[in-house]
């Protein structure tokens, strides 16, 4: 009698693939505080009259039925405060489920192009996918480095660019020529992304940059200006041909009914986040103002709802913040950003006790 070999005995999650295993996990900790100037929310929540106004349409849903197959009646409510073809509306829980899945679609075996610094979920999502990265650096004013973009689009590709504006996590907003100059060089042979998820605090709607061409895509977010991050909800604007690819990607019935009806309420009353946005602004600017001729540390220029400020020591600084009772973002393990904490605009008192804790430091 013949006896068959021993199976060979593979290596615990050897199935789990060689990109992913070597990917370190998201960086972020949550640590808790009494003033969270960290992650770029928006300082105030949806107003509460609004909020009723939600609870009061979500009792009357129907919880044991599927939402929208791909959010479409919220998908038709968007484009209509958007002003953008409906069938070119592609709706997520959040921007960065939209990242992964533009770098699923023209990243995957192919080249996702940006810059560094950048936000941290572009490099994290090709490399999970094992698609090629090329990041340019930025130039010593953090603009986008113009040529080089335009030099590795010509002669690279095909493939995915992802262009920020303002960009994150430095806050810069160039000049809409150079991100024109840029897209352009993109040509037909990459999908260009332009996420503009703190546009709402700068001078720049890149919706023009965006409209009538087959390969753009704006990206864009309910979690900064419109004050519902914990509702996870962004969107794309792009063309209808394009959509219709991405779509693919979009699992089935991905928008809760929940989110889908919070959101409904607040693009029916857009006012707030104008009103908002505009608070934001001056705050940070006062802000700004307040820090230009701190003995010690630096605030950069930012056209964001957040700003770096550059210190001596990050560490240091970040424990005397967190040790006030306020919470940021070190910044400084990032190319370009020695010494930089990322600091949100909160609420006129959260900003007060900001500077006040920095005002303690004078040498």
């Amino acid at each position: 009698m013949t006896t068959s070999p021993a199976p060979t005995q593979a290596a615990p999650l050897s199935g789990v693939r060689e990109a992913v295993r070597r990917t370190p996990a998201y960086p972020f900790t949550a640590i808790d505080a009494p003033i969270k100037l960290d992650q770029n929310e928006s300082a105030l929540d949806l107003p509460p009259e609004l909020r009723a106004l939600a609870l009061e349409r979500l009792a009357t849903q129907e919880w044991n039925r599927y939402p929208d197959l791909h959010a479409d009646t919220l998908r038709h409510k968007i484009a209509a405060f958007e002003d953008w073809d409906p069938s070119g509306v592609v709706v997520t829980p959040g921007s960065n489920v939209l990242i992964k899945l533009l770098t699923e679609l023209a990243g995957l075996h192919q080249t996702v192009l940006s810059v560094q610094p950048t936000f941290s979920v572009y490099t994290l999502e090709s490399s999970l996918l094992g698609a090629e990265t090329v990041l340019m650096p930025l130039n010593p004013d953090f603009s986008l480095p113009v040529e080089a973009l335009s030099a590795e689009l010509g002669g690279g590709g095909p493939g995915l660019l992802f262009v920020t504006q303002p960009h994150a996590p430095t806050g810069h907003l160039d000049a809409e020529a150079d991100v024109r100059a840029v897209l352009d060089a993109a040509g037909e042979g990459w999908i260009a992304v332009l996420d503009e998820a703190y546009h709402q605090f700068s001078a720049l709607d890149g919706r023009a940059l965006v409209r009538g061409r087959e390969n753009r895509v704006s990206l864009r977010t309910f979690s900064k200006a419109w004050g519902l991050a914990g509702l996870r909800l962004g969107y794309a604007l792009t063309s209808p041909a394009l959509a219709a690819h991405l779509q693919k990607l979009v699992s089935a019935f991905n928008v809760n009914i929940l989110t889908q009806t919070v959101a409904e309420v607040a693009l029916e009353h857009p006012g707030y986040v104008r009103e908002r946005a505009a608070q934001t602004i001056a705050e940070r600017e006062r802000v700004l103002s307040a820090l230009r001729h701190h003995p010690v540390y630096t605030a950069l220029p930012s056209q964001a709802n957040f700003f770096l400020l550059r210190t001596p020591d990050a560490d240091a600084a970040y424990r005397h913040l967190l040790s006030r009772g306020i919470l940021v973002r070190r910044q400084d393990k990032l190319p370009m950003l020695e010494g930089c904490l990322r600091i949100s605009i909160g609420t006129p008192e959260q900003n007060d006790a900001l500077l006040a804790a920095l005002g303690e430091i004078s040498q």
